[in-house]
């Protein structure tokens, strides 16, 4: 028998998780307040928050110094493409785990899982040795190949989790009725596992379209997605913080969009199979 929550609890319980929510989003909104500041109020001390002469003039200005929709459009397609790929790869590999299990399964998705845990910097060198021989850098290919490859993992492991919830019955019964491999997976397996799928693809788009590591040195100008074109207000006589603002903004604005207005599809995804 579940405990009763009393409506003590429920407000104490929203309180936390209301302070903990703002915490997290007081540095964007900071970001956002600079963007509209002079740099000289930027660095004031002790910080102005709301009373200062809002001014548009650092989004010009950024977008005069550089070309911030192509610069998005780069970054789409990377976030995009490395997620679909991702998918096209994973989707297989989930389905032989999930129903043709076999007796190291959990080990080989630890072993996949571990390659996360290794610092990126570490395979630095041999990549853009690659990538140079290669001829993928500065490209997006190059990249949608890289972020395909680092989020892998954490594809496989959340549609084996997805794919686990799934009644084997079910393919068996589509087997039955004369259905072969690819019908299965296509029309039977994806379409019950979509709210899976559309929060696997949601979440591995925000973290391709936030990865920098890599982005930064694996291009120059020509596949420099958003990421890149927010370190390019860093430079060595110093930091001009409502243009970095201003360009941050921009930058994280998109993705902020999409999360919000696909919350729900995501925190029903990550769920998927919690509630028995």
């Amino acid at each position: 028998m579940a405990r009763a929550i009393t409506n003590q609890r429920k407000a104490v319980n929203t309180l936390v998780a209301w302070v903990i929510g703002l915490l997290i989003f007081f540095p964007i909104l900071w970001t956002v307040l600079t963007s509209f500041k002079t740099e000289a109020v930027a660095i004031a001390d002790p910080p102005i928050w709301f009373n200062f002469h809002w001014t548009l003039e650092n989004y010009f200005t950024v977008q005069e110094r550089s070309n911030y929709f192509r610069h998005f459009w780069n970054s789409v397609v990377i976030s995009v493409g490395s997620t679909v790929l991702g998918l096209v790869i994973a989707v297989p590999a989930a389905w032989a785990m999930a129903f043709v299990p076999g007796k190291r399964t959990k080990d080989l998705l630890m072993w996949m899982l571990s390659t996360k845990m290794l610092p990126p910097v570490g395979v630095l060198v041999p990549i853009y040795l690659l990538f140079r021989n290669m001829g993928l850098l500065d490209t997006k290919l190059g990249l949608i190949i890289v972020l395909t490859l680092i989020n892998l993992p954490i594809i496989i492991w959340m549609l084996y989790t997805y794919f686990r919830e799934i009644p084997g019955d079910i393919l068996e019964a589509a087997r039955m009725d004369g259905a072969n491999l690819r019908n299965e997976v296509i029309y039977v397996l994806l379409p019950m596992a979509v709210p899976g799928i559309a929060s696997t693809l949601l979440l591995n788009i925000i973290l391709a379209w936030n990865e920098a590591f890599w982005t930064l040195n694996l291009t120059a100008a020509k596949a420099a997605p958003l990421t890149a074109f927010i370190a390019s207000y860093s430079s060595p006589e110093g930091l001009f913080y409502a243009k970095l603002s201003a360009a941050s903004t921009m930058a994280i604005a998109p993705i902020l969009i999409m999360g919000w207005f696909s919350q729900k599809q995501l925190v029903r995804g990550l769920t998927f199979g919690a509630v028995k």
